[in-house]
């Protein structure tokens, strides 16, 4: 019998063929750690159904190649580059290390490809420059290169393929800088964000786009291309990244290579604690590392966060660790 799966491009269970005409080789890319923090067990909990996915696809014999970027540059980041007053490298350095560090604790296969999004620079811009040439991307009066949804969708390109959007009530043209955005608002998206004093040292040199930094959509589109292709087999995230991260995605590929970007998409449900949403505030936030320091293990936690269905809502105890 073969994979089954629930794939959000098409909203039901297919049966999972690969690109690969003799059906052996699996392209695989799964959204990774944006590192200016350690990873949560909400994060944990979408890694390690990536890895039991993997882990089946490689057991019925698929030649897997796992792609997990690393994002060590966005808003987020430089906010902590500049309360720490240090470099980018120094302050994502220690969140990587121990992410890779925390994964293999869980018992996680670590990923064929890690690239950073700050070694992709070149192939982001030109990414951004294929857009540009082809009118669904915009410079502003600022420097930023924006995508522009409604030129996409004029080009008889559909946005809206992983969530059904109503674009009368949306504000098609309005523009979003940064990288994160409200599920209800509905913009034009940066790809390049023109420098600005509070980037400090964090930007690059391009002659087509100037000084600046790239959006974080165009991230994960430039590296999972760049390493598995225009068109690959699967692309694995949390649901939180449905909208706007990956519609975004599949519009800026598809937009530059007019080709299908991904055959099929995997999303994991979110993860509570005790009952509610994981929160610093109320207490409830908790990373792997939190839970080692109260005596549990890694394959503990790795057991409790895949006894529920990847696409249900899944309830976090310690009850359930201690049992």
């Amino acid at each position: 019998m073969g994979l089954k799966l629930f794939n959000t491009l098409s909203r039901s269970i297919q049966e999972f063929a690969p690109l690969d005409p003799a059906g052996k080789k699996v392209g695989m890319y799964c959204c990774g750690p944006t590192v200016y923090d350690f990873a949560h067990i909400g994060n944990w909990r979408t890694f390690v159904f990536a890895d039991l996915v993997r882990h089946y696809l490689e057991f019925k014999g698929h030649a897997v190649t796992h792609v997990m970027n690393v994002t060590d540059v966005e808003d987020k980041i430089i906010k902590g580059i500049r309360e720490a007053k240090t470099t980018l490298r120094e302050f994502t350095g220690k969140y990587e290390t121990a992410f890779f560090a925390d994964m293999k604790m869980l018992n996680c296969l670590e990923p064929h490809h890690k690239p950073r999004a700050t070694d992709y620079i070149p192939a982001m811009i030109e990414l951004i420059e294929k857009l540009v040439a082809r009118g669904v991307a915009y410079k502003a009066a600022d420097g930023s290169v924006y995508f522009s949804i409604e030129k996409y969708r004029g080009c008889g390109c559909t946005y809206g393929q992983l969530v059904k959007l109503n674009f009368e009530e949306m504000r098609v043209g309005e523009r979003a800088k940064s990288d994160e955005y409200t599920k209800e608002s509905f913009a034009d998206f940066a790809l390049w964000k023109a420098r600005v004093p509070e980037d400090g040292d964090v930007f690059w040199k391009s002659d087509s786009l100037g000084e600046g930094r790239p959006g974080w959509h165009i991230e994960c589109s430039a590296m999972s291309m760049k390493i598995l292709g225009a068109s690959f087999d699967l692309h694995l995230g949390g649901e939180d990244l449905i909208f706007p991260h990956h519609e975004d995605e599949i519009a800026q590929s598809e937009g530059a290579t007019q080709k299908p970007f991904v055959k099929y998409w995997m999303h994991g449900a979110h993860l509570l604690v005790e009952g509610k949403k994981m929160s610093k505030s109320l207490g409830n936030f908790f990373t792997l590392r939190d839970l080692l320091a109260k005596g549990f293990t890694g394959r503990e936690v790795r057991f409790l966060l895949l006894t529920a269905h990847y696409r249900e809502t899944f309830n976090f105890t310690f009850d359930g660790l201690h049992a």
